[in-house]
């Protein structure tokens, strides 16, 4: 047969029942109002302001509250968490969207790469909630994309440009950990594209329009964890144009750590139980 030609048969394939991989109702509940409950008392423990094009690092104790505020303009921000204490423990952006979809809302939670595989933190409060899927298909708090870095700029436009959200990444890790930039690199994942706003083409191809946030609003994890969270303001500010350059308006955000005063009937998650043969999950 001639390549890519249609088989006969080709309508039969295409007609085949759709599936979901995870079953919706396999994941347990998180605890929401317990969360909500405990956040109702919380205080500011801390405040660290992501000056536009820069990122920073903010510990979060386990069983806080970490708020991420755009306190003055629309603004996207990448955010990577790692388990406090142990670089190698990190966000799994793909087990994430395996889980609970292209966007992340609340009830959802950031799941740990392998083979810890456990959640590192719930989204207890999400201010874009009203948001939903718009006409193009697209939706806010992505775990698809990637981040805007340095290579793909030289690949793409042949031009060096070292404010990209993987570039500030690196940078606020090496000083938060005390690490030389070249070891931090080696950790630096994909992200939690906050406040972003994107979708997917009819080709297929990953799209993005500016961000529907606006000054006050929020998005609230509740960490599973003991975490260490690292967040860029995207150089391309709200995404609505384009990024890796300086020439869309960009704004701060701000990381804000919250201590609730009691937390009853509730303790962190262990690591996946998975225990194999070769050693795996050891």
């Amino acid at each position: 047969m001639p390549e890519g030609q249609e088989p006969a048969d080709a309508a039969a394939r295409r007609a085949a029942r759709a599936v979901r991989v995870y079953a919706d109702d396999a994941l347990p509940e998180p605890p929401l109002a317990l969360y909500r409950r405990a956040r109702e008392g919380a205080r500011l423990l801390e405040a660290v302001t992501v000056p536009p094009r820069e990122a920073r690092a903010v510990r979060v104790p386990t069983g806080h509250v970490l708020r991420i505020v755009c306190p003055e303009g629309p603004q996207v921000g990448d955010l990577n968490l790692f388990a406090d204490g142990d670089l190698g423990e990190r966000f799994f952006s793909g087990k994430t969207r395996a889980l609970h979809g292209t966007h992340v809302g609340v009830g959802d939670r950031l799941w740990s790469n392998l083979p810890h595989l456990r959640p590192m933190a719930t989204i207890i409060a999400d201010d874009l909630a009203w948001y939903g899927r718009d006409a193009d298909g697209c939706g806010v708090h992505d775990v698809i994309g990637t981040r805007c870095d340095p290579y793909t700029q030289r690949l793409l436009a042949g031009t060096d440009y070292d404010r990209c959200c993987h570039s500030n990444l690196v940078r606020a890790l090496a000083e938060a950990e005390g690490i030389a930039p070249e070891e931090a690199e080696r950790h630096v994942h994909d992200v939690l594209n906050v406040f972003m706003c994107t979708g997917f083409d009819a080709g297929g191809r990953y799209i993005m329009k500016a961000s529907p946030v606006r000054a006050g609003d929020a998005l609230e994890l509740w960490a599973e964890i003991g975490l260490l969270a690292v967040l860029s303001a995207c150089p391309g500010g709200d995404c609505g144009s384009g990024h890796s350059s300086d020439e869309a308006p960009c704004h701060p955000l701000r990381l804000e750590v919250l201590a609730p005063d009691r937390v009853e009937g509730w303790s962190p998650p262990a690591r996946n139980p998975y225990r194999g043969r070769h050693g795996l999950g050891a």
